[in-house]
């Protein structure tokens, strides 16, 4: 049995001026029975004195669950020793969210888009394809070992 996850998150203002961004970041062990627990974390402080629609807030959970799910089994291959750091940018506007494990990464571009019949029951692809589709933009580190993805909150 796994003890209760403590997370700590850090909300900061970035600037006092009106409009400006807040930052929300969050560091978690390399097990996916935090995962979660991370994403209603980070979700609810990423929506946390803002109107959005329900279509916003599911596509941040599954986008954070995808993006975190992915950096802990795959980035990190469920390393306990390894942490996977979230940071959201919140401005009125959008919802940006960076996750980055300790991992050797990847190339996306390598990723081919599971719609192929013969795709349809390998493990590979599928969380990368949902992000790109339910975000408005998403971009990855030359390491490939990190995601920022964009929501705009409409």
């Amino acid at each position: 049995m796994t003890s209760p996850l403590r997370l700590c998150v850090r909300r900061t203002p970035v600037s006092a001026a009106p409009g400006s961004a807040t930052l929300v970041t969050v560091r978690l062990p390399s097990d996916v029975n935090c995962i979660e627990e991370a994403v209603e974390l980070v979700t609810r402080h990423c929506l946390a004195g803002h109107t959005t629609t329900k279509t916003i807030q599911f596509r941040l959970r599954v986008v954070l669950s995808e993006a975190i799910s992915n950096a802990v089994v795959r980035g990190n291959g469920e390393d306990r020793a390894k942490w996977v750091e979230v940071c959201a940018e919140l401005v009125p506007e959008s919802i940006r969210v960076s996750v980055t494990d300790e991992g050797p990464g990847f190339d996306p571009g390598a990723i081919p888009e599971p719609l192929r019949p013969e795709q349809l029951d390998e493990a590979n692809g599928r969380g990368l394809y949902l992000i790109r589709k339910l975000v408005d933009a998403v971009q990855f580190n030359e390491r490939g070992n990190s995601i920022c993805m964009t929501l705009r909150r409409r």
